[in-house]
């Protein structure tokens, strides 16, 4: 619960007014239902009872019914506007929410991101969001309304009827409101977690099946993903089903204590106009009453059947902003006068821990204007780490990376993308032209250096085969193979002119002739630049003009 707590602070803080103008509105709805209700049945008992005495023709009928009038229209304008505030509000605080998971997403490490699966963390996130639109509309604010209302109808019927009928029918609601509250909660907590997994499960499988529709006819396994899709879908189905049984579960307990409050207020009103202290319409006013205020514990009836659902989804979503430290912007360090000679990239000692364990420990190096450094090592030895932390984005255990004398963690986030150029083992490629995926690096490039990069990358005559620079491409690069793809990307990066190059398994899955060819008109076009190359291929490490072994630390040394 505290976490929805908090979740609700995070899309509401900067909408208290709406939330107040909907309460207040939400207030005049059910007070506008009570008093329909409450003083229709006391003007059909009224206008009854003066029939009977033969007072009808001097019985008012026009006030009361220009006051039906008045509550009918009243309650519909103060719907419409209540409805308006609060989704506007919800809807655009969510989508508020949706950023600011964004955002605290970027700023966890950038190993752990490599890791995630970016659809599928997009998928849950939207689920888990999605889910949270009802904690204002379903929850707070009809409690908070209902609250209102039943103290109001408590202090009238006091005043209007009986004490004993407004503890009667106020107690009963109470009672029947915490009961399904109870029941509801425990109920919806397994089949709302479920249910959530199941429509992640189902949102996955169906768009991994369009995806690799090729894949798995041709490996014969469409059939059996498809079975897997329908299975996710069945059990989301059999959820919902549950979470609907508790909806009408909690729908019930609400209408039960209704008809206590309804029967209770009958018998109690009747007996005291029996015995003379009220007259019958006064008790009718009592009934009627108790009959409107299901109407406000009805809204209620959702939001407890979908609370196991939304807290669940809050302590998701809150774990994603727990686990992500705020920006703190950085002073800028004085940069020292440095030779042209000097070592343009250099680390002192650097050391890296994964837990316990130690990828490497004590490593120094440096590279020059126009050098070419390799990082050999097994997998799994911390080359990439290594480079992450070149470039900025992993924070070292211990030890410092210099970028031309100043410390890496000095030079802002600008600062390092204008410097250092970086090819990861996994670049993202987005639907769209080949221009465009290349001007993502560099917007304003025009089309000669656009075909100078992809020539660099041996991929000029792929292009120009393919129809040239407006080539679409499909979502991830699809259009393009394997090899092409990561040429593509080598040469988006290519396009900011970087000083620094960060290559990780640059030529990976190319064959001898290209893989050199690409190496040797890199060096041609950049010969100025510093570069370090993750290298698993024997064509990379000779290509390369010192080497550095990237290793657990030896524990015998």
């Amino acid at each position: 619960m505290t976490a929805l707590i908090r979740v609700f602070r995070r899309v509401w803080r900067d909408r208290m007014g709406s939330l107040a103008v909907g309460i207040l509105l939400s207030v005049c709805v059910l007070a506008a239902g009570l008093a329909l209700l409450g003083l229709s049945g006391w003007f059909i008992t009224a206008a009854g009872m003066a029939g009977l005495a033969g007072a009808g023709l001097t019985f008012d009928v026009f006030r009361p019914s220009a006051g039906v009038r008045f509550l009918a229209l009243g309650r519909a304008v103060a719907r419409y506007g209540e409805r308006l505030a609060t989704h506007d509000a919800t809807l655009k605080g969510l989508a508020d929410l949706r950023v600011a998971l964004l955002e605290a997403m970027l700023r966890k490490p950038a190993i752990l991101l490599s890791r995630l699966r970016g659809s599928e963390r997009l998928n849950h996130l939207t689920i888990d969001v999605d889910a949270l639109d009802g904690v204002a509309l379903r929850l707070v604010m009809p409690a908070v309304a209902a609250a209102f209302v039943l103290a109001a109808t408590f202090f009238l019927i006091d005043r209007l009827v009986l004490s004993s009928v407004a503890v009667l029918e106020i107690g009963s609601y109470l009672v029947g409101l915490a009961a399904a509250l109870i029941v509801g909660a425990r109920a919806s907590r397994k089949p709302s977690r479920l249910g959530q997994r199941s429509a992640q499960a189902l949102r996955m499988r169906f768009i991994d099946m369009m995806r690799g529709r090729t894949e798995l006819a041709v490996s014969g396994r469409l059939e059996d993903y498809r079975r897997s899709v329908l299975d996710a879908h069945r059990r989301m189905q059999h959820a919902q089903s549950r979470i609907d049984v508790v909806e009408r579960t909690s729908t019930l307990l609400l209408g039960f204590a209704g008809s206590v409050a309804a029967g209770g207020a009958l018998l109690v009103g009747g007996l005291a106009a029996g015995q003379g202290r009220i007259d019958p319409a006064s008790a009718a006013l009592g009934f009627f009453v108790a009959l409107a205020l299901v109407e406000t514990a009805a809204p209620l009836a959702r939001g407890i059947a979908e609370l196991g659902k939304m807290t669940q989804a809050a302590r998701r979503i809150e774990a994603q902003f727990a686990g992500a430290p705020r920006a703190v912007p950085r002073e800028p360090a004085s940069s020292p006068v440095v030779s042209s000679d000097s070592a343009v990239l250099s680390g002192h000692e650097l050391v890296y821990r994964r837990g316990n364990r130690a990828l490497f420990e004590g490593l120094d190096f440096s590279v020059g204007r126009g050098e070419t450094l390799a990082l050999v090592g097994e997998s799994g030895s911390g080359k990439t780490t290594l480079l992450n932390i070149i470039r900025g984005l992993v924070e070292p255990t211990e030890g410092t990376v210099s970028l031309e004398g100043r410390p890496i963690a000095a030079c802002g986030e600008a600062e390092r993308a204008g410097f250092i150029g970086y090819l990861p083992q996994r670049a993202a490629l987005v639907s769209g032209a080949i221009a465009d995926n290349l001007r993502l690096a560099a917007p304003a490039a025009g089309d000669d250096m656009l075909w100078e990069s992809l020539r660099i990358a041996c991929l000029d005559e792929v292009v120009t085969a393919k129809g040239g620079l407006r080539y679409p491409l499909g979502e991830g690069g699809q259009g393009l193979s394997g090899g092409e793809r990561r040429r593509l990307a080598l040469a988006r990066m290519l396009l900011r002119r970087p000083s620094i190059i960060l290559l990780d398994e640059p030529t990976e899955g190319l064959d001898v002739e290209t893989a050199c060819d690409i190496l040797a008109r890199l060096r041609s076009a950049f010969p100025r630049a510093a570069i370090v190359v993750a290298a698993h291929r024997a064509e990379e490490r000779a290509w390369a003009d010192r080497q550095l072994e990237i290793g657990p630390p030896n524990p015998l040394r």
